[in-house]
């Protein structure tokens, strides 16, 4: 009898079995015992064992194969990838099952060479091993590369940076590394990635230790960006910046590079510690900035193109290589610009004159107003101290108001040149912008382009004259309150003329708070204690003024002399004078 372990591996379990095998192994078994037959052949012909076969002929587009059964094996022509079937020429095949369809035996080449492939590779390769193979086709989540048998490349393995599109790898001969081998399922997974890696880390290693500072060596543009290019020297990357690359201006690597252009340049600096190389591309050329003070002196009038224009300046071109900045503020002596734009554009030629040369830097600071006679070297004479002028208020700040005396040239009139008595605390409390003004110019700075104005210039000043006449120490006054602070009480005694009233003064008992003895608008007889001309002040006394006769002698006052009673106020006439009939005696 079959042995029944051999006819569990055929998935066989009967008798009609035994018997059929017993036919295909022929004459062969009719000759001998069958279980001695079995015990040594049976298991040659059991599925899934790979048999010695002859191409015996052809049927259509299949390939009539002689494995030693009762009938022949097809094999479809498309399995003979490499080579073209030849009758009588020996060929393994994969016994798939003895008695197929129609009783024809089911075979198959390509099955086959996989297993003896696979076997090979087995035998051959480990893992970390470089192979060799053609990309045959595009599966889910990458491509089946051919080694001798199809393994698996993901598409994050297949370079460095991912490609966007790994189509263009379809029938490559490639390089790459056994990542994982599995045995159980047949299963190879490589990366050309890590092979890169591992070549570059090796390069990188040989190239910084030669590498230095100064040498000249050949690269291949790998990215460009906004700032400069990445250029692989062999084994590392080294930056290429945009500064590096021209002596002229260029506003993209874009514009000189391109992806893969083969390229020398010098190394500036490497940075060992980070592995890091910076790269130049014009240092291969002549600086022309070797010569250029001799070239362009300060102080020298130049032609040049404009080039470029932000809002702080424009740059000129002044030779192929060298380009000054014009600021903002070196454009014009008298106009205000708010932006370049508004006197220049790109590609005007201009004439303008050097200020300054930076050769380290490599900076050039130009001027245009300078090609101009300065007007502020001429204020001095046409407007010295004294000069009355009449301007229109151009703006406020809150230190004053800028008056313009001409096209471009400004006064300034401080808020305290407004009023001679009066405290202004913003100039929009007695001018407002576009009104004209009268002036006098108190001070010129040539050096700063400065011009002092004053409007309370114009009338004589009543703190050294009218002011100390009229209002004495001893006089008992009418006022009106204005101001109350922590420290005391501000009195309007006329128009634009205020004592102050300090808060030890409001009441013999002390006083937390001012606003417990006096409300603000509220009318008050004060005395006068002091006039301060020289800072313009005058002290103020609420409880003095209410003390009476009898306090006046307890202040060493002589009883009998003539009490100065409330003075009746007025305000100026028209020339800005105090009246003289304005206090009254009993």
């Amino acid at each position: 009898m079959v042995d029944e372990t051999l006819l569990r591996e055929l998935s066989v379990s009967d008798d009609e079995t035994e018997a059929m095998i017993k036919e295909a192994l022929g004459e062969v078994a009719a000759a001998g015992d069958m279980d001695a037959l079995l015990s040594g052949q049976i298991e040659e012909f059991a599925p899934g064992n790979i048999l010695k076969g002859i191409i015996v002929g052809f049927a259509g587009d299949d390939v009539v194969v002689d494995v030693g059964l009762k009938s022949e094996g097809l094999v479809d022509r498309n399995e003979f990838e490499d080579e073209d079937p030849i009758v009588g020429h020996k060929v393994e095949v994969l016994l798939e099952n003895v008695e197929g369809e129609g009783g024809i035996v089911e075979i198959s080449k390509r099955k086959a060479d996989r297993i003896r492939g696979w076997e090979r590779i087995l035998e051959s390769h480990n893992e970390d091993d470089i192979v060799q193979g053609k990309i045959i086709r595009k599966i889910k989540g990458g491509l089946l590369m051919d080694i001798g048998v199809p393994v698996f490349l993901p598409a994050s393995q297949v370079d460095i940076r991912r490609p966007g599109n790994i189509d263009s790898y379809l029938g490559r001969e490639i390089r790459a590394k056994i990542l994982k081998i599995d045995q159980e399922r047949r299963n190879i997974v490589v990366s050309r990635r890590k092979l890169i890696e591992d070549e570059r880390s090796e390069q990188k290693e040989r190239l910084l230790s030669t590498l230095k500072e100064g040498d000249t060596v050949p690269g291949t543009v790998k990215n460009l960006a906004d700032f400069g290019a990445f250029v692989d020297l062999g084994g590392i990357d080294g930056l290429l910046h945009i500064t590096d690359m021209s002596w002229t201006r260029i506003s993209h690597p874009a514009d000189l590079l391109k992806i893969d252009q083969q390229v020398d340049v010098k190394v500036l600096h490497i940075d060992y510690e980070k592995e890091k190389i910076a790269l130049g591309l014009k240092q291969l050329e002549a600086s022309p900035w070797e010569d250029i003070e001799d070239r362009f002196p300060v102080g020298y009038r130049v032609k040049g193109t404009v080039v470029n224009i932000v809002s702080y300046g424009a740059f000129i071109r002044l030779d192929e290589g060298i380009e000054g900045l014009v600021h903002i503020s070196e454009m014009s002596w008298t106009r205000r610009i708010n932006h370049p734009s508004e006197l220049i554009n790109v590609d005007d030629e201009l004439e303008v004159v050097v200020l300054d040369i930076d050769k380290n830097k490599q900076e050039i600071s130009l001027g245009m107003k300078q090609v101009e006679v300065n007007p502020w070297e001429l204020v001095a004479e046409k407007y010295p101290k004294g000069t009355i002028i009449e301007g229109k208020i151009r703006n406020l700040a809150n230190y004053g108001a800028f008056v313009e005396i001409e096209p471009g040239i400004d006064g300034l009139l401080h808020v305290s040149d407004l009023s001679w008595t009066r405290k202004v605390a913003h100039p929009n409390e007695m001018l407002k912008k576009g009104d004209t003004v009268k002036c006098v110019v108190l001070d010129v700075d040539q050096t700063k382009q400065r011009i002092a104005l004053g409007v309370k210039q114009l009338e004589e000043d009543p703190w050294l004259s009218a002011i100390p006449g009229a209002y004495q120490p001893g006089m008992v006054v009418h006022g009106k309150v204005t101001k109350i602070t922590n420290f005391g009480v501000f009195v309007e005694l006329e128009d634009d003329l205020e004592g102050l009233l300090h808060i030890s003064e409001l009441a013999d008992h002390k006083v937390e708070n001012p606003q417990d003895i006096v409300k603000a608008g509220e009318e008050v007889e004060v005395k006068i204690l002091r006039v301060d001309t020289s800072e313009r002040k005058i002290g103020l006394s609420l409880k003095r003024a209410q003390w009476g006769a009898g306090e006046q002698e307890r202040e060493g006052q002589d009883p009998d002399r003539p009490r100065k009673s409330m003075p009746t106020r007025g305000g100026m006439d028209e020339h800005g004078a105090l009246g003289s009939d304005k206090i009254e005696f009993s």
